[in-house]
């Protein structure tokens, strides 16, 4: 049995889950407009590689601090089923149905909250979601982040730590993404799949002899 890793931003679906998921918040009248002009600052560190994740979960988790777990999982059913689901690519659909053909596990590892990605992984039928912890206490989200992130180096150390806990060792260990902030976790994967990547990246995988594949909504 092997193990597929995939990442959810722009590798799963065609956008930024967390970036979506702050547009219904406003929209929704559950977050100030002022939100995305913050966030669209801090994803041009992102993508500029200067951002760090602590900062960002701060600034995003914001409009969830105080509110219960029931009321924002309601809210994320009806956002991934609206915002989500219409931009799986499919050939992400595909590959994954493969996987599961060939009966491998399937996991996401994502830098999005774990509030998104669990519940998006079970709407896509796949094994698990690795991602960053956000904080509940009492049925109520702090706005706090716990644990070792799902981002960069942290995404290997989540996928290993998961892998001590099954009950299976795994042949192999596929691993998809389009970041070049996944580069620990494409150097970790046995076969490394590059989706969509940017003039860097490619040259990368190209010198790595990785797959480069351009996945179409």
């Amino acid at each position: 049995m092997d193990l597929a890793v995939l990442d959810l931003d722009e590798t799963l679906i065609c956008e930024d889950s967390t970036s979506l998921w702050l547009r219904w918040l406003v929209a929704q009248g559950f977050a100030c407009e002022t939100l995305l002009a913050e966030e669209q600052r801090l994803m041009q560190r992102y993508y500029a590689g200067e951002l760090a994740i602590e900062e960002y979960m701060r600034t995003t988790l914001a409009p969830l601090a105080g509110m219960a777990t029931l009321t924002v999982a309601g809210w994320a059913r009806r956002f991934i089923q609206r915002d989500i689901m219409p931009r799986v690519f499919p050939a992400a659909r595909e590959r994954i149905k493969w996987h599961q053909a060939r009966g491998d596990k399937v996991i996401i590892v994502t830098a999005s909250g774990d509030h998104l990605a669990i519940p998006i992984a079970e709407k896509l039928g796949v094994d698990s979601a690795l991602a960053i912890g956000v904080e509940v206490i009492n049925d109520r989200y702090s706005g706090a982040i716990y644990g070792t992130p799902a981002w960069r180096e942290g995404k290997v150390f989540r996928v290993r730590d998961w892998q001590r806990q099954q009950d299976q060792a795994f042949t192999q260990i596929w691993a998809y993404s389009d970041s070049a902030n996944d580069l620990p976790l494409l150097s970790y994967a046995d076969h490394a799949w590059v989706v969509n990547p940017d003039a860097d990246l490619a040259h990368e995988a190209e010198q790595r002899g990785w797959q480069i594949c351009r996945w179409l909504r």
